[in-house]
């Protein structure tokens, strides 16, 4: 192992530190000019492992320009590392700049460090790219010599990433010396990962002290839907009164909104409790980010917005409210509690309902076994290779050979054939066939020489304006009003919602937002003015995109745990009479098979498969069954998916079950729905801005939701009519595959169950159905009378379920039939997660 220098040495010394072997092996890697993928638990000292070696070498041979870029996938932790670093080099008296950049740096600042970099510059995907589509970006790069990119798992594999790979292999050519560093602390695929990140080298650091998880249930009933997790709110308060300081997470930005008003309404002692996630203005998050790293806070209520290798060193406990949905996410935020390697993190699982109590114990075992979910990157997105393209041509004029070489040095697009490439940026250029003819979607011309070039400075500006791969809803600030004659002026900016959100609302509404009830005045051009207010039942926010689906492992692990009787002793009690009461009425669903039961209730025939692949796999199934359903005569009446079951309700009773699950569902049925399908063209919305197809922001002008869905499914409908092969057509399927209809999870469980449908045809509903009938109709989070009506429901369902009855019918395993359903009049359209009457 190589030495450190000694006033490294005597730093270390003085804080009675001694470098951990994996440190003084990244120094290695460092010093013989090798990339490297670091793999060390929370609290190892990757930070410090990734830029020991760019100090020491700034200690050595100080020099101007940029020495070292760090690539977080958070703003946040870009600051958080900042702030770490700016203490050692301090400390050595070090002549070292570090500067971070994002879209909240100011754009005086961010055209100076563009003149005058700092030595070590930390930012995000985005800014990258806005960097490198500058035409004095090799000047900028030339002679930078480190690049670190942290928390590397969250970025390989999804669009980011993918544009995070192309600029990496674009400063490959800028400083041919370049040397890159990964940093992850859960990594399912080293092998995959090492290859994204372009190291020769792994190098894994012993695991840390394993975690002390803990599960808490609500005092009295346990729920048996729903998955905001309010009633454990009194159990969560007396936790964070316990301990020293709580990151309380949460899995949307409305359950945040909820939870901190709970325990706001608890906190009888007044402890500061803040709130934090991706749709608050940037200096209120700031502030609580600055209040958690100085020790004044007791409690934070967070999204992922604070998932991610910040170092909380002072946080003595971690609450996951609602169940995770990944061993991989459960670890990292584990992490977050204590962020010592040596010292076992403590944590507490809060389920919100009863299938979340399987999801947690399942996900409790995961951890235990260190058994990490996710799936290797998959190829890079040509709709982010669009865009990568024009920015590209921003820097400056290139030839389509070099760019060539140089997109295939990057790990997702290694395999890219020359004709994709060719048709990406034909439709850069031109727009592609069925487009050429309108002269907006002309971006780049080619000179005598064959090189590329960007056809005007607005085509530049706009690039840059809209730059990024992460698309959301439009969203519209929210402002609270000046009130009283010592406000005259307008207050503060609170932070944004989405468009849709602000439609809804009506002078005098009240809702949640940024910890405080509001009440909605008006929309002011663009603006939301709002006041501080009450109101019964508050609206809340929902943001697209807000929940992750289960992952494939912890499905696996659910599925085990419910076919197997002898590991029910783990479970509450509750949860295992439930399971009881389950395999008495009805039976339970293999590890291997899918179990789908039909039973009569109030005028209607329900069906309820439990599948267990997550909510987009469901959805999409629930599509393709009612579709089968309608040629059968059944007249389906609609559908509700939830990470756990798919449920349908018709007019008539659904027989021949098996065939409506066959694996034949994939070809001709899914080909028509996906040709009329409202989920692939909001699919194919994400790819057409991402692309530059359709740009959300103008100069001087917003697009608004309703634009971009009207210019996007004109053009969806064009492209499928005159080139259905369409680069981004063939985008969207791709993306189809694992996003919000993912048909891969999809296709693996029609494989997995074929010839394996096991139909229970009851005379009444199941105890583990209950939950998704409660599901049906609820569209929204409502008050606590509508809970209470809840509650009652579910009492009325569950002594239904129970009660005394003939023992239930064998089931009826049947094989696949060739050819599926057989043709019959088309009922009414099925509509999701609502119920009309037949």
């Amino acid at each position: 192992m190589p030495e450190l220098p000694a006033l490294f040495s005597a730093w270390f010394a003085a804080r009675g530190w001694t470098p951990r072997p994996h440190q003084l092996a990244m120094l290695a890697a460092a010093r013989a000019g090798e990339s490297a993928l670091l793999i060390a638990p929370t609290g190892g000292g990757k930070t410090l492992a990734g830029f020991l070696p760019s100090l020491i070498g700034l200690a050595a041979a100080p020099r101007p320009g940029l020495h070292t870029l760090y690539v977080s996938p958070l703003k946040a932790l870009a600051t958080d590392i900042a702030r770490n670093l700016l203490a050692p080099v301090q400390e050595l008296g070090l002549p070292v700049t570090i500067e971070t950049r994002s879209g909240d740096t100011p754009a005086n600042r961010r055209a100076r460090q563009r003149a005058a970099p700092p030595h070590i510059l930390l930012t995000t995907p985005e800014s990258l790219a806005l960097l490198l589509s500058w035409p004095g970006a090799e000047a900028l790069f030339g002679a930078l010599e480190a690049v670190v990119v942290d928390e590397v798992h969250a970025l390989a594999g999804g669009k980011r990433g993918d544009q995070l790979a192309l600029g990496l292999a674009r400063l490959g050519v800028l400083a041919p010396a370049l040397r890159r560093v990964g940093l992850s602390a859960t990594v399912a695929h080293p092998d995959a990962l090492a290859a994204y990140v372009g190291a020769s080298r792994i190098v894994r650091a012993p695991p840390g002290a394993a975690p002390e998880v803990a599960l808490q249930l609500p005092a009295g009933r346990l729920s048996w839907s729903g998955h905001m997790g309010l009633d454990a709110a009194p159990e969560v308060m007396a936790r964070i009164r316990a301990a020293g300081m709580t990151i309380v997470f949460v899995n949307t930005r409305a359950q945040a909104e909820l939870m901190f008003q709970a325990l706001w309404k608890l906190n009888d002692p007044t402890l500061p409790i803040a709130l934090h996630h991706g749709s608050l203005e940037v200096a209120q998050r700031r502030r609580v980010e600055a209040a958690m790293a100085a020790g004044r806070l007791r409690a934070v209520v967070a999204t992922s917005s604070l998932d991610l290798g910040i170092d909380w060193g002072g946080v003595d406990q971690v609450i996951q409210v609602g169940a995770p949905k990944g061993v991989s996410r459960l670890m990292q935020r584990l992490g977050r509690a204590n962020h010592r390697m040596d010292e076992p993190s403590r944590a507490v699982l809060v389920p919100a309902n009863r299938f979340e109590v399987l999801e947690c114990e399942a996900a409790l075992q995961g951890v235990a076994a260190g058994a990490l979910d996710g799936d290797p990157p998959r190829p890079g997105g040509l709709d982010v290779l669009a865009q990568h393209l024009l920015g590209r041509a921003c820097a400056g004029p290139f030839l389509p050979d070099e760019a060539f070489a140089e997109v295939r040095r990057a790990a997702p697009y290694a395999a890219l054939p020359r004709e994709e490439f060719d048709a990406v940026l034909d439709f850069v250029a031109t727009g592609g066939y069925a487009l050429a003819a309108y002269a907006r979607h002309h971006k780049l011309f080619h000179d005598s020489e064959g090189r590329m070039h960007v056809r005007s400075a607005r085509i530049a500006a706009q690039y840059r304006m809209n730059v990024g791969t992460i698309v959301e809803a439009p969203l519209i600030k929210v402002r609270l009003a000046g009130q009283g004659r010592s406000r005259r002026g307008p207050g503060p900016v609170l932070g944004e919602i989405e468009e849709y959100f602000v439609s809804m609302l009506r002078p005098g509404d009240s809702f949640l937002f940024a910890g405080r009830t509001l009440r909605f005045l008006r929309l002011r051009e663009t603006v939301v003015e709002a006041a501080e207010g009450s109101g019964k039942d508050p609206l809340i926010p929902a943001y697209e995109g807000g929940r992750l689906p289960l992952s494939t492992n912890l499905a696996d692990r659910v599925r085990a745990l419910l076919a197997d009787p002898a590991r029910w002793g783990a479970f509450p009690a509750p949860v295992a009479e439930w399971l009881r009461l389950q395999r008495t009425c009805s039976r339970l669903p293999g590890d291997r098979d899918l179990l789908v039961e039909t039973f009569p209730r109030g005028g209607r025939w329900y069906l309820v498969a439990y599948c267990f692949e997550g909510r987009n796999a469901h959805q999409t199934l629930g599509m393709l069954v009612t579709k089968r359903m309608q040629r059968a005569g059944f007249a389906p009446l609609g559908f509700v998916a939830t990470d756990y079951v798919l449920g349908v309700w018709s007019a008539a009773q659904p027989t021949d079950v098996a065939a409506l699950f066959a694996q034949d569902m994939l070809g001709d049925d899914l080909e028509a729905w996906m040709a009329e399908s409202s989920l692939l063209k909001r699919s194919f919305r994400t790819v057409a801005v991402i692309a530059g197809l359709i740009e959300r922001h103008r100069p001087g002008a917003e697009k608004s939701r309703r634009q971009v869905t009207v210019n996007t499914d004109l053009v969806y409908d064009v492209l499928r009519r005159y080139q259905p092969d369409h680069v981004l057509l063939r985008a969207t399927r791709a993306d189809a595959a694992s996003g919000l209809i993912d048909l891969g999870r999809l296709a693996g469980m029609l494989e997995r169950v074929k010839g394996k449908v096991v139909h229970m045809a009851l005379s009444r509903v199941s105890p583990l159905a209950v939950p998704v009938l409660l599901e049906i109709g609820r569209e929204s989070v409502r008050g606590a009378a509508t809970e209470d009506d809840m509650l009652a429901e579910a009492e009325a369902l569950i002594a239904e379920a129970t009660a005394a009855a003939d023992p239930p019918p064998p089931p009826v395993r049947t094989r696949e039939r060739a050819g599926g359903t057989p043709p019959a009049a088309l009922g009414a359209a099925p509509r999701q997660g609502r119920l009309f009457p037949p």
